[in-house]
């Protein structure tokens, strides 16, 4: 049951479900979690927030019976433990333990293996129909597999796109990228390779826009812009009678460009009139998009579209976008940072419970002005190091950043 409470009735053992007023000005970029300890509850009222939801069906309740004054530190520090200890069955369940490098390995394999999957679907479609997803079905699989062991995979290399393969690659990357948002939204694995299937299919309708427009480097005319702008309508109707595609992912096809305040296309939905794979989808496509290099412009770094996502308000659905963060991180895998040591960082993972806190790999000292050796650094776990700011490679003159997180063996397919 939700219930509102002020943050001076807050206690170890419950389970905060939301922060009351603006998600950017609390101290915890996880929306949804146990209190697990009295560090937890300081900077919650630290914070300046006065008010949180809580779900008593998932922690304590705030009418729950308080130990006894002279017993609370007791009391307090065996919820400590039982909590931690429960924490820790919770973070062995995640199946994070896979290597990054490892899985880079097998994502690479995998979208080499799909290629021709995708691109023979595509040629389908460019004739007007897209037949089975036999192949498609296979895909899905090996991506939401891959991002079961590491989110950060298939996501990290798609990125890496060229502008020749911008369309497969972004048709991956999104479908990688639905697969995690909808495991953060607590799918049940049926639900996550709906959702997957959506991200991969949601640009089909592409196939029938000329190449010289999609990749045009000048500003579109408005005939042009038109025929853009019809792609949605086109991949929803070439799916119409294919096995295995729901009116849910045909919803999410043809609606993934509409917007919450109704000014998107191609039918101006508003608010909950948008499904919500296609809400999910809409933020998915475009984080992608702008992160990517394309023909007509450089992408910008993971860690400024997240920022500047924020500011486009009315555009995304402001939960689902939260969840996103939380699924991506505000340091995505790849993003260049400065730390409190000023050396320059990449990302290389990131803890969906301490998203400010990713592990990083130093190798640049901004003192010295000098490449070092490559360290790992864990900002969880080293106290006196954190992110002081982000970086455009390019105006640092810093070139091939990402050879510091994709192993030779796994660039094959950038």
């Amino acid at each position: 049951m939700l219930k509102r409470i002020s943050t001076s009735d807050l206690r170890i053992g419950m389970f905060v479900e939301e922060f009351c007023g603006s998600w950017m000005d609390h101290p915890f970029w996880r929306a949804r979690f146990l209190i697990m300890d009295t560090a937890q509850l300081e900077r919650i009222r630290d914070s300046g927030v006065t008010e949180v939801w809580i779900d008593s069906s998932k922690g304590l309740d705030v009418d729950a019976p308080k130990a006894k004054v002279e017993n609370r530190d007791a009391a307090n520090a065996k919820i400590e433990r039982e909590l931690k200890g429960v924490a820790a069955d919770a973070a062995r369940q995640r199946n994070r333990a896979a290597n990054l490098d490892g899985e880079l390995e097998r994502a690479s394999k995998i979208i080499r293996e799909s290629r021709r999957v995708v691109l023979d679907m595509f040629g389908e479609a460019r004739m007007g129909s897209v037949r089975s997803l036999a192949g498609a079905d296979r895909v899905v699989d090996a991506i939401t597999d891959s991002v079961q062991r590491h989110p950060s995979a298939v996501v990290g290399l798609a990125r890496l796109k060229t502008a020749d393969s911008y369309t497969f690659m972004h048709s991956m990357a999104v479908c990688a990228l639905m697969t995690s948002l909808a495991r953060t939204l607590d799918f049940s694995e049926d639900e996550v390779k709906v959702a997957a299937m959506a991200g991969l299919l949601h640009d089909v309708g592409k196939a029938q826009i000329p190449t010289s427009i999609i990749n045009k480097t000048g500003t579109l005319d408005d005939q042009e812009w038109d025929l853009m702008r019809s792609h949605p309508e086109r991949g929803f109707t070439m799916l119409e009678g294919t096995d295995g595609v729901t009116p849910e992912i045909r919803d999410a096809v043809i609606h993934h460009h509409e917007k919450m305040d109704g000014s998107g296309y191609p039918h101006k939905l508003k608010g909950d009139q948008i499904s919500l794979l296609a809400r999910m989808n809409a933020v998915c496509d475009v984080y992608d998009a702008i992160t990517s290099d394309r023909a007509y412009k450089p992408g910008w770094q993971p860690t400024v579209a997240i920022r500047k996502m924020t500011e486009w308000v009315g555009h995304f659905d402001d939960k689902i976008f939260k969840a996103f963060v939380r699924t991506v991180g505000i340091y995505p895998v790849g993003s260049l940072v400065r730390l409190k040591s000023q050396r320059l960082a990449v990302v290389v993972d990131h803890d969906p419970a301490h998203l400010l806190q990713p592990t990083v790999k130093a190798f640049f000292s901004l003192k010295s002005k000098m490449y070092v050796q490559p360290v790992l650094v864990n900002l969880v776990k080293d106290d006196g190091e954190r992110i002081v700011g982000i970086e455009d490679p390019e105006a640092l003159g810093i070139t091939r950043i990402d050879e510091l997180w994709v192993p030779p063996s796994a660039a094959i397919a950038a």
